[in-house]
């Protein structure tokens, strides 16, 4: 009974640790969002507290605001990036000749209920298609409830207010008490368990490091490949574009399509090419391309690195456990599946490791 502790501890965990995400998961995914955010901001938190400014450091306090301020910094660059393409395309909607795209639109339309009609005998007559696609349209916008729209955008934004706050706050504290969450954990350690439990609080914090630093190697090259690739081929607003497909591919599998599938209708887009004809053909087997290259360079080269090298898995476990978190969470549940695998399995295997080691000495 007394080797079967630590699994029942385990198991015992991962349910009360399940329980607590269904009841307060709010709560929890704040407290991990801070987490990734103090692990991020401590390095550049500690070389603060390093330097001396006329023979004084810094108070602690005054690093953090500033580690604060570098990454609000970073957040207002992202957004200010996506400012000028979104009043792009308000200046491209507001001068588009509807009546001249319905036509573009519909041409192509008309073409294939000609051949329908011509080959299926009574499936209709000329423009049933555009009809039904016309009644669709008109019928879903009577459903759309502005109020309920309303409602939910100020209910969101409040979600919002308090989620930036609550997430402020759990960081300055972990940066501020350095450590505190790991002290408070090893003192709820038994003795002998200590050794065991602090092997596997080693290796989680060493793999989840290497994770993260392989996370930021992939999305560097992935905004490199990718600007410098739609730079070369004369796409406009090449930065934004790389830089939504770098952090879109934090999605595992979704990701690179939404960044190609985004890449693509800003070119089109901000092209200013409405119908379908060679151009626009060529203007997105270019766009299409990078992204090709962007993904086998990802596929061959970085995940086998960041996966395999860092976090010590199989790609077919990577496989498994990223569509689990899906089933499980979603989005959320596919970008948080190999962090939390890790650990797990990091914990499992030291505990058998101990066991092994403890049945040898036994012996």
């Amino acid at each position: 009974m007394n080797r079967l502790k630590p699994i029942l501890y385990l198991i015992g965990g991962v349910l009360v640790l399940y329980l607590v995400s269904l009841l307060f998961s709010d709560i929890l995914i704040y407290i991990i969002i801070s987490m990734i955010i103090s692990t991020i901001l401590r390095p550049l938190v500690s070389y603060l507290n390093s330097l001396y400014f006329y023979g004084y450091k810094l108070p602690k306090i005054f690093t953090i605001i500033i580690s604060f301020s570098v990454l609000i910094g970073f957040i207002i660059l992202f957004v200010g990036l996506f400012i000028p393409l979104v009043s792009e395309q308000i200046q491209i909607l507001s001068k588009l000749d509807y009546d001249n795209l319905y036509s573009k639109i519909t041409t192509p339309i008309q073409a294939v209920e000609v051949f329908l009609i011509d080959s299926i005998p009574n499936i209709g007559s000329e423009g049933f298609i555009i009809d039904r696609l016309k009644d669709s349209i008109y019928s879903f916008v009577q459903t759309v409830d502005v109020s309920y729209i309303l409602n939910n955008l100020i209910s969101i934004t409040g979600s919002i207010f308090v989620a930036i706050l609550a997430i402020s706050f759990i960081t300055f504290f972990l940066l501020y008490e350095k450590g505190l969450a790991r002290r408070k954990l090893i003192q709820l350690i038994p003795n002998k368990y200590f050794e065991v439990s602090m092997g596997a609080i080693y290796k989680i914090e060493k793999l989840l490091s290497n994770y993260l630093l392989g996370l930021l190697f992939q999305m560097i090259s992935i905004f490199t490949i990718a600007s410098v690739g739609l730079s070369i081929l004369g796409i406009k607003y090449a930065i934004t574009i790389a830089v939504f497909a770098a952090v879109a591919n934090l999605i595992p599998y979704a990701g690179p399509i939404l960044g190609a599938s985004f890449g693509i209708i800003v070119g089109v887009t901000t092209g200013g090419i409405f119908e379908f004809n060679n151009e626009l053909l060529i203007l997105v087997i270019k766009i299409i391309s990078v992204f090709a290259v962007v993904q086998i360079t990802d596929n061959i080269l970085l995940q086998p690195l960041i996966f395999s090298k860092s976090v010590k898995a199989h790609p077919l476990e990577i496989f498994v456990i990223i569509f689990a978190g899906a089933s499980l969470a979603g989005v959320i549940g596919m970008v948080a599946a190999i962090p939390v695998y890790t650990i797990i399995r990091v914990i499992l295997i030291e505990l058998y490791q101990g066991y092994t080691q403890y049945k040898i000495f036994q012996n």
